[in-house]
């Protein structure tokens, strides 16, 4: 089977469209950051690596060792399909991300975001 383009996608070509997301709505970058080192367990300076070094999508999940437990608790739909009902691991997580920008931009509070 042939992987979905996304995983082979450099994180860092879709980056900029998620803080673009944000700002739009008057959030921020840091506050995209957040997110993802909370969802991914990366620190800043790892994250920055990533963007730096171009990592793919595919490989920016897999080097995740600490994925935060409460992502499970992200629901909703992105792109018309549920991120719970997602079956194939890399491309939920991709999903989770995507929903908590979509949350962010929509105005939605931090500590809901982060499942405080």
């Amino acid at each position: 089977m042939t992987k979905h383009r996304i995983y082979t996608m450099s994180f860092a070509s879709v980056y900029p469209h998620y803080i673009t997301k944000a700002e739009k709505k008057g959030r921020t970058k840091k506050e995209v950051d957040e997110i993802i080192r909370w969802l991914t367990g990366y620190s800043q300076e790892e994250l920055e690596a990533h963007l730096e070094n171009k990592t793919d999508f595919e490989t920016f999940f897999a080097e995740a060792s600490k994925l935060n437990p409460s992502r499970t608790m992200i629901k909703g739909v992105v792109c018309g399909v549920r991120v719970e009902d997602i079956e194939e691991p890399t491309m939920q997580e991709i999903r989770y991300l995507d929903k908590l920008i979509d949350e962010l931009a929509k105005g939605k509070a931090m500590e809901k975001i982060l499942r405080k």
